[in-house]
C-alpha cells in the first residue's frame, strides 16, 4: 500500500537503517573481512611450515624455531619461502611495477631477474609486508600516505639506486641482462 507520499511502504519485515548506521556497518564488515584474510594468511604459512617437536631435536635450536615463525622471507625456507617468493612475485608484478615502475635507465636500473638479488628480495618483502599493513582498513585514512613515505619511497630509491643491487644489470630492455655483483662475503673468501 503506497504511503501518502507515494512511494510503496516497506514489507513488514523490511526495515532501514539510518545511514550514519550503514557506514558504522560498512565499516565494520571492511574491519572484518581484512581480519579474515589475515586469519588464512597465517593459517596458510603456519600449515606450510613443519611442525615443532617439543625437544627441538628435530626443528633446531630455539633461535632457529623463532626465525621459522617470522613472517620475513629471509626467515623462511623451503616450500615456505617458495611460497612467499612466489605471491610477493605476484604483488611486484602486478601492482608495484605497473603503477610505481617507471623507466628503467642507467640513473634507476631495474633487474628482471631481480628474484636472484637476496637484498632485492629482502627490502621488496618488507614493502609488500608494509603494504599489507598500511592499505588495511584499521590503518586508516592516513595509512597510504604513511606507506608511500615512510616505506615506498624509500625502499625504491634505495633499489633503483645506480649503486644498488642492480648496479651490474644492464638497463637496456631490448638486451636485458642479469648479474649479481660480489658481496662483502664474497670478496673475503676471495682473499683467505
Amino acid at each position: 500500500m503506497p504511503s501518502p507520499s507515494g512511494s510503496p511502504e516497506p514489507g513488514p519485515n523490511a526495515f532501514r537503517l539510518p545511514d550514519g548506521d550503514l557506514d558504522d556497518l560498512a565499516a565494520s564488515l571492511q574491519r572484518t573481512m581484512a581480519e579474515v584474510r589475515e586469519h588464512g594468511t597465517l593459517l596458510d604459512r603456519l600449515a606450510s611450515e613443519p611442525a615443532d617437536d617439543p625437544g627441538g631435536a628435530v626443528s633446531g635450536t630455539h633461535q632457529e624455531r623463532d626465525e621459522a615463525r617470522s613472517f620475513f622471507i629471509l626467515a623462511l625456507g623451503g616450500d615456505a619461502y617458495r611460497n612467499e617468493l612466489e605471491a610477493l612475485t605476484a604483488w611486484v608484478d602486478h601492482l608495484l611495477l605497473p603503477v610505481y615502475g617507471r623507466e628503467v635507465s642507467s640513473a634507476r636500473p631495474w633487474c628482471a631477474r631481480w628474484q636472484e638479488h637476496p637484498e632485492a628480495v629482502a627490502r621488496l618483502h618488507g614493502l609488500w609486508l608494509a603494504w599489507q599493513q598500511y592499505t588495511d582498513a584499521e590503518a586508516g585514512l592516513a595509512g597510504p600516505a604513511t606507506w608511500h613515505r615512510d616505506h615506498l619511497d624509500h625502499v625504491m630509491a634505495q633499489l633503483r639506486s645506480p649503486e644498488g643491487p642492480f648496479a651490474a644489470c644492464t638497463t637496456s630492455m631490448a638486451r636485458p641482462s642479469h648479474r649479481l655483483l660480489p658481496s662483502p662475503a664474497d670478496l673475503e673468501e676471495e682473499t683467505a
